[in-house]
């Protein structure tokens, strides 16, 4: 970076997730490992609704785009955080910076929206369940989830036009491990009041949005169950929606985390490692989750591997 009254970043400098020598070889091995096992089972997963007719359903087509979220967002932020672990250098040019955090952005937005589309999808199914195929048509699903990205690109590109235009002129060193909003503001020399209430405003509208319809849903679910007289329906309703419930507390569970604790016990080390778990640790949680105790799943998977046996 040049000196001088109009010196500008050309290049940042991630700081990483820590700064000791001697863990950065370990943790290399941990997001290695995550980070493969990550890109299978997602990419696993994708696979599996493709191939198996049983799973083109709306509850899989929703799991096939939040599969793709996890893996776009695996391959986002991984690749430089793993070669920072060994790299004596760890920076980022200026442009793959602002590229990596719009397709952050968008994918991060596209986790919280899928999962308001899923729980929307459950309340259809067991609220309405004989109208369940006309009410969750093709087309709907592809409005929705279109509908889903779309909103991420438009948040993305606001956030991320809205923090560039900022100027960086004291440090270029950026203390997280990826691109992310908050730091890069806090490197800024500019004034950012603008930027903050545009991110407030709309991940707040985005959040909010999303947890209150995967509330109503439940709500309504809930209640429809409570009606049920059938031991039988009561387990097979919460079933459905287990590992949707399970996704979602992995999921806010470190958001609210985030952003209901007191201001005075802020650290950037803590949301580092809160960053970690649901950039990185939840994408590799959710395919297991949709599929260790998912019959359908687990019943695509032996038939799609009984096939390879039998061709091999």
């Amino acid at each position: 970076m040049e000196k001088g009254n109009h010196s500008e970043a050309t290049e940042f400098i991630l700081s990483g997730l820590t700064d000791r020598p001697e863990l950065q070889v370990p943790l290399f091995v941990v997001f290695l490992l995550i980070n493969g096992i990550t890109l299978v089972g997602n990419g696993g997963m994708i696979l599996l609704i493709w191939i198996d007719p049983r799973l083109h359903t709306p509850m899989y087509f929703f799991l096939s785009h939040l599969s793709f979220c996890d893996l776009c967002v695996s391959l986002i932020i991984s690749p430089k955080m793993l070669l920072n672990f060994l790299a004596e250098r760890k920076n980022i040019s200026y442009t793959a910076c602002a590229v990596q955090m719009f397709l952050a952005i968008i994918f991060g937005d596209l986790e919280g929206l899928l999962l308001a589309v899923m729980a929307y999808d459950r309340y259809v199914a067991i609220c309405n369940p004989l109208l369940y195929t006309v009410s969750m048509s093709r087309q709907l699903c592809i409005l929705l989830v279109a509908g889903v990205y779309a909103v991420g690109v438009l948040d993305s590109v606001l956030n991320t036009c809205f923090t560039f235009r900022l100027s960086f002129c004291s440090s270029n060193i950026i203390n997280h491990f990826f691109c992310d909003v908050p730091p890069l503001l806090a490197l800024s020399c500019s004034d950012t009041h603008i930027n903050e209430i545009v991110i407030f405003a709309f991940i707040s509208c985005i959040q909010v949005i999303s947890f209150v319809t995967i509330l109503l849903s439940y709500v309504c679910i809930t209640s429809t169950i409570l009606q049920m007289r059938s031991a039988d329906g009561w387990s097979k309703a919460f079933s459905t929606c287990t590992f949707h419930l399970t996704a979602v507390v992995l999921f806010y569970g470190p958001q609210l985390f985030m952003y209901l604790r007191p201001t005075s016990s802020y650290s950037m080390d803590t949301d580092k490692v809160t960053t970690v778990f649901y950039t990185l640790v939840i994408p590799m949680l959710n395919p297991l989750i949709y599929s260790l105790r998912n019959t359908e799943v687990k019943d695509a998977l032996r038939i799609a591997m009984n096939k390879l046996q039998s061709n091999s």
